[in-house]
């Protein structure tokens, strides 16, 4: 499982344009490629990994220059990719994947990988079966009779949901559904869904779900008691432009998003150094939140 460009998921992408992109990728992160490299990663001849080579030579002159010293194609002075665009967020990610043990280092396009180290996100494995029955309720538009596991209730408890999505809150993946019990749309915790049983089609309508369908801007700049290099330290490490950073959700993930940056809580009550940034439109996402309903 190697983790290229989103480009190549494009459909009709020829293997060879992988491939050309596999050098452009090596030769940007790791300074140097050979036809080895090609070789062992694809499973190709050594013939067609010349064959890739050459043609990339012809399609990005200048890019790679063979080195006799050391056998190898090395970038050329004025490297500049063509079959891809560096990302830095998709080379940190291989990283996360092989951590998390879903990507193994010698299926990765980066091989000599720093020294790094991971704080782990530490949750319960989804149950792939029950995912299963959750992602085809989604697509046949059923209900499901599930044993779920609130924290409102000591013990698990049987209910029937019509899941239409899923969401993700940064540390817990939900389905969203309508709860017959309940009489709403929510969020369930998949990993508190311990059993699914019966199946009936529903009518259930997701465009009834207001906090799904609305979105809405959260606008965060840093806290106000951040003063100098602190507050200049903050805009660098979120990206801010002109003091102020917008992220666009929707309105039932705004909760989830909120609570973790701290935003939730009034702006004299916050440690700073926990949570240094602050809603400036808070009314105008309070507003929207309450006119969702509960989400």
């Amino acid at each position: 499982m190697a983790t290229p460009s989103g480009d190549d998921r494009k459909k009709g992408r020829r293997p060879v344009e992988r491939r050309l992109e596999f050098i452009d990728f090596r030769l940007f992160w790791e300074g140097h490629i050979n036809r080895g490299d090609l070789v062992s990663f694809f499973g190709m001849s050594v013939p067609q990994a010349s064959s890739d080579l050459a043609e990339y030579q012809m399609a990005a002159k200048g890019n790679a220059v063979y080195d006799k010293t050391r056998k190898t194609y090395v970038a050329g002075k004025k490297f500049k990719p063509v079959f891809f665009k560096p990302s830095a967020d998709e080379y940190l990610a291989q990283l996360r994947l092989i951590q998390a043990g879903i990507l193994a280092e010698n299926e990765a396009w980066a091989v000599r990988l720093p020294s790094y180290s991971i704080v782990p996100i530490l949750r319960r494995r989804i149950e792939p079966g029950i995912l299963r029955r959750i992602l085809d309720a989604i697509r046949t538009r059923a209900s499901l009779r599930v044993n779920y596991q609130s924290k409102s209730s000591p013990q698990p408890k049987l209910r029937w949901i019509a899941p239409h999505a899923l969401g993700f809150d940064g540390f817990r993946w939900h389905a969203r559904a309508w709860c017959d019990e309940h009489q709403d749309f929510r969020d369930l915790v998949l990993t508190r869904i311990l059993e699914v049983g019966e199946v009936r089609a529903d009518d259930v309508d997701p465009a009834r779900d207001a906090g799904w369908q609305r979105e809405v801007t959260l606008k965060l700049s840093p806290h106000p008691k951040l003063k100098g290099g602190s507050r200049r330290a903050v805009e660098l490490d979120y990206g801010m432009t002109d003091g102020e950073i917008s992220a666009v959700m929707r309105v039932c993930m705004a909760y989830y998003f909120m609570r973790q940056l701290g935003l939730d809580q009034e702006h004299a009550e916050v440690d700073t150094d926990r949570y240094p940034l602050v809603l400036v439109n808070r009314i105008e996402v309070e507003e929207a939140m309450k006119e969702a309903g509960r989400c």
